[in-house]
Parts: structure tokens; C-alpha cells; sequence
């Protein structure tokens, strides 16, 4: 076997997600903001890379997704679309650019799709986004629907509360498989209902705060790493503490520095 056969890395697409969660194959996804993290997520042998709209909280400190505009968005998606050689990465459709008119929806989709080397958006939303998310498959554009918790929709739901509706849930998953989601985000739920969503429809589910019971998983990375601002969400585990590991370092350097000990004959050029 030649090297380069051995080094080549098969692309994961809608279709091989549909595939695994045929064949219960858990699903894995992580949120990626940046060339860096997406490469070695990548590199991991992650299924799914999310650029998703929480970097307004992640990365630019905000209280809320709201802040985050389609041309932040398109700048990090670029950055995770080329670090990507294996992964899917799907990209979140920012506020309000999958509440205003559909064509303007689509617009977005496709600049996504044209701008990036992505390959997929996200829509908050289920039974009454149906009509959008068909109007973006037919053009093109594959969806991934979000239910449950939506982020972008904080306001009126008045607060991050788990949802627990299972009848509506179920029926706004089963909306937006019929409509051509390829796949369900389900954020915050009960259990049971994630259970109920998964077994409705035959689309993969993703879940976020949503049990055990669906067909794959997805964190923020920054939460896995222990990189928070101070806030741990329940739903989440911490699988490295980086970001005692990045003060640590940041410290030692300081000291260093400050004693004269660094750079030393060996980290300067004569």
C-alpha cells in the first residue's frame, strides 16, 4: 500500500451520518471556531464539526447567541471549512437570518456553501420552519434542524429552560425531517422526550442536554477543555482542564521572564 493510500481520509457527509445512525453507531460533534482546534478535532476523528453561533459566548463574551452577525460567522467558518480533511462541518445560521424572508435565508445558505468549504447550515426551529428548511434543500442547502432549547429565541422563552413538551417536540422534529432536515439537534430536553423524537423520525438526532437515548452527541469544545468563564452547564463534562493548563503556562512564562531567565543562550541567536 502506497503512503499516499495509507494518509488518505474519507469525507463524512449526510450521508454517512444517516448510515451510522442506521447501524446505531453513536454520532460525535464539537463545536470549532478556529483553524487550530478545528484541525485537531479533526485530526481526532470526530464526526461533526459545528461552527455554531454560541462563539458569541465563547469566544466574544457576550451574554447571548443574538450578537453574532452572518459575516462573523462566514470569517470563522472559513477557518474551520479548510482545517476540515475528515469531519463534517455544518454552520449555524446566525440571528435573524433564518427569521426573516426565506429567499434571505437562502441567500445566507449559500454564502455559507460558496465562502467556505462547509458543507451544511443549522436552523433553529422545527414545525414552523418547515417551509424554509425546504425552500434551502431544494436550493441546495442541507439543513440541520434544531428543536428544543433555541438559543436564538431566549427572549420570548425568558430564560434557558429545559423543554419539555414531548407532543410538540416530536412534532416539530417530524416537520422538519418531512420538510428534508438530514438531521435533528435537540437541545435541553428530557429524556424522554429525546427518546420520543428519536424513535418518530429516522433522521439522525444530535443531542445537547438530551440524554442517552438519540443517535449521537455534541458539546462545546471550550466546556470539554474546561475553558468556561466560570459557568459549567449540567449537561456537559469537563475531559481536560486546558485552561489551568494555558494559566499555568502563561504564569511560569511571566516569572521566567521576569528573573532574567528567559530567553536563554539556547532561544537566542548569536
Amino acid at each position: 500500500m502506497s503512503d499516499s493510500s495509507k494518509t488518505s481520509v474519507k469525507r463524512i457527509t449526510i450521508r454517512t451520518l444517516q448510515r451510522m445512525r442506521d447501524n446505531e453507531d453513536a454520532i460525535t460533534m464539537l463545536t470549532a471556531y478556529d483553524f487550530p482546534t478545528a484541525q485537531l478535532l479533526d485530526r481526532s476523528g470526530i464526526d461533526v464539526l459545528l461552527v455554531g453561533d454560541s462563539l458569541g459566548m465563547v469566544v466574544q463574551g457576550h451574554e447571548t447567541t443574538l450578537p453574532v452577525t452572518m459575516d462573523q460567522i462566514i470569517y470563522h467558518a472559513e477557518m474551520v471549512g479548510r482545517a476540515s480533511k475528515r469531519a463534517l462541518v455544518v454552520v449555524d445560521l446566525p440571528f435573524p437570518e433564518g427569521q426573516l424572508e426565506i429567499n434571505r435565508s437562502i441567500e445566507a445558505g449559500a454564502r455559507v456553501l460558496q465562502e467556505t468549504q462547509c458543507s451544511a447550515i443549522k436552523l433553529e426551529g422545527g414545525a414552523e420552519q418547515a417551509g424554509r428548511i425546504a425552500a434551502m434543500v431544494t436550493a441546495g442547502i442541507p439543513v440541520m434542524a434544531h428543536v428544543g432549547l433555541r438559543p436564538q429565541n431566549i427572549h420570548v422563552e425568558g430564560g434557558y429552560r429545559v423543554q419539555r413538551d414531548i407532543e410538540q417536540l416530536v412534532a416539530d422534529a417530524k416537520a422538519a425531517e418531512a420538510a428534508g432536515a438530514f438531521a435533528v439537534l435537540i437541545e435541553c430536553v428530557s429524556t424522554d422526550a429525546a427518546e420520543a423524537i428519536t424513535a418518530a423520525v429516522k433522521v439522525p438526532t444530535i443531542g445537547i442536554g438530551a440524554g442517552g437515548k438519540v443517535s449521537g452527541q455534541v458539546l462545546v469544545t471550550h466546556d470539554i477543555l474546561g475553558m468556561t468563564s466560570g459557568y459549567t452547564p449540567k449537561f456537559t463534562r469537563n475531559f481536560a482542564e486546558v485552561g489551568k493548563a494555558i494559566e499555568q503556562a502563561a504564569s511560569d512564562y511571566i516569572a521566567e521572564v521576569k528573573k532574567g531567565s528567559f530567553p536563554s543562550e539556547k532561544e537566542s541567536f548569536e
